[in-house]
């Protein structure tokens, strides 16, 4: 056998070119993306001027949850996730594609949150420098939204190569965003017009008490710190990972708290008591209404909006790759339809997978905002949560469950300290639960996502039996990466 022939036959492995400052860039880069914009006015709408405690508490969440993760990336330092630890915990098959369509329905949703919350800030940027004559319509934010999922498969048809320095870019763009919010809302302190009394005042706005309606904020506010579990999908791609991924992740989600709770300073410096109670209703334009009132006589408020787009976009972007590529992966491995696998010619990108979860995105946009009343950013952002804490709550177990079973080699890298797996496993539980105030509509969302799953399993396996196929398995699931 020739050298080249080994060669070719040797199974290619990723360029490890993430060191730790990359790596932290693309961390702190994907969990600030959409989810500051999408949540910051849901939350002060529950819990007035204590909205930074929401923020705290789901950190608290994420961090447990992250060193779950990290225990198990350092154990299997493979590019699949939870599907991965699910499988390797449980060996169900059925559960593996419950979890990983799960995640693939987090990625769908987040991405139509972040399309309507796009459409918010560019018709509010359009209206704050005069380019259109007041609001836009309710009907044209809807039309923008969808005509930008439509763009987004547009350009996952043509083929996207990730560039580690191009996130760079757009991590420095989100933080310039939100460093604007921060800067407006200190400016206003500096000028002793905030009341700063207000942080620890609870508003009772929906006489929920302070537990159930902080309960209810933190479980809004988890959708604004998830994103770190994305990081997995690298490590195959970082340099000495068992020993840069845990240090890097938890300073990643400090950063990302961190500016989280000055921004919900800022938003309580800038509006009253009055208007935070109303400022659910702006839904994505949230901040960009702190950032107009509270710098008048300043042009902040004119490139704000178009910073946020920028930021936005991109989460959108990253979403919809992950969850078409999921979905190629799935039929690959025979759980779902096979014609999901295919890849367009030329581009060699999964066309018809990509055609699918645009299509569910854009049902639902239309699902949701086909009730005038409905919240749309709030009900899809709030699906996303939902179902990221259902899949974090398995992957808290799945440590525990694997917890004997170590490397070949003996060695231990991390390990999340005592039973914190099965604490944050309850604390998922508890925020995914119905006493959180989640309204009904997020849970029939949800269930019919994942219900067309199931069917599409069912499906599968019913084509795989009469054409003699095999049955649906997770052979390589290895292979499940975004």
């Amino acid at each position: 056998m020739t050298e080249t022939t080994q060669a070719a036959e040797k199974p290619a492995e990723l360029k490890r070119v993430l060191g730790p400052r990359l790596l932290l860039l693309f961390i702190v880069g994907d969990i600030l993306g959409a989810g500051v914009y999408a949540v910051t006015g849901q939350m002060g709408g529950k819990v007035g001027g204590l909205v930074w405690l929401p923020f705290l508490l789901a950190f608290v969440v994420a961090t447990l949850t992250a060193l779950s993760y990290l225990e198990l990336v350092t154990k299997y330092p493979q590019a699949a996730g939870a599907a991965l630890y699910t499988h390797k915990a449980f060996g169900v098959h059925f559960l593996t594609f419950i979890v990983a369509f799960a995640v693939v329905c987090s990625g769908i949703t987040s991405a139509s949150t972040s399309s309507k919350v796009l459409a918010d800030n560019l018709t509010g940027g359009l209206e704050v420098n005069g380019w259109i004559d007041g609001p836009a319509s309710k009907g044209a934010i809807i039309a923008i939204a969808m005509g930008f999922m439509v763009l987004l498969a547009l350009i996952n048809l043509r083929g996207v190569g990730e560039s580690v320095k191009f996130n760079v870019i757009l991590t420095l763009v989100e933080v310039t965003a939100l460093c604007i919010v921060i800067g407006v809302g200190f400016w206003v302190i500096l000028q002793g017009k905030a009341d700063m009394g207000e942080l620890v005042v609870f508003h009772d706005y929906d006489d929920k008490g302070l537990f159930l309606a902080v309960t209810a904020a933190t479980s809004i506010a988890f959708f604004a710190m998830v994103g770190f579990e994305d990081a997995v999908n690298m490590v195959e791609e970082t340099q000495d990972p068992e020993r840069i991924f845990p240090r890097t992740m938890l300073t990643g989600l400090g950063i990302a708290v961190l500016l989280y709770m000055l921004v919900a300073v800022s938003v309580v410096s800038v509006l009253t008591s009055a208007e935070l109670r109303s400022i659910a209703e702006s839904e994505g334009r949230a901040l960009l209404e702190v950032v107009s009132k509270g710098s008048p006589d300043f042009p902040i408020d004119k490139v704000f909006p178009f910073l946020a787009v920028f930021a936005v976009a991109n989460t959108a972007l990253i979403n919809m790759l992950m969850a078409s590529r999921l979905i190629y992966g799935m039929a690959r491995q025979n759980v779902l339809p096979k014609q999901l696998g295919h890849v367009l010619p030329g581009r060699q990108t999964p066309a018809v997978a990509i055609g699918f979860t645009t299509l569910l995105a854009l049902g639902l946009i239309l699902y949701v905002t086909a009730d005038p009343e409905s919240n749309v950013v709030g009900n899809l952002s709030n699906v996303t949560a939902f179902l990221l804490l259902c899949v974090f709550a398995i992957v808290n177990v799945a440590c525990v469950v694997l917890r004997n079973q170590r490397r070949d080699d003996g060695q231990v890298f991390f390990t999340s300290p005592g039973q914190l797996p099965l604490v944050a496993a309850a604390l998922c539980v508890f925020l995914a639960g119905p006493w959180v105030d989640r309204s009904g509509e997020v849970y029939t969302i949800a269930g019919g996502l994942m219900l067309i799953g199931v069917v599409l399993w069912v499906v599968t396996i019913a084509v795989n039996k009469a054409t003699g196929q095999g049955t649906p398995d997770f052979d390589e699931v290895e292979d499940l990466r975004p």
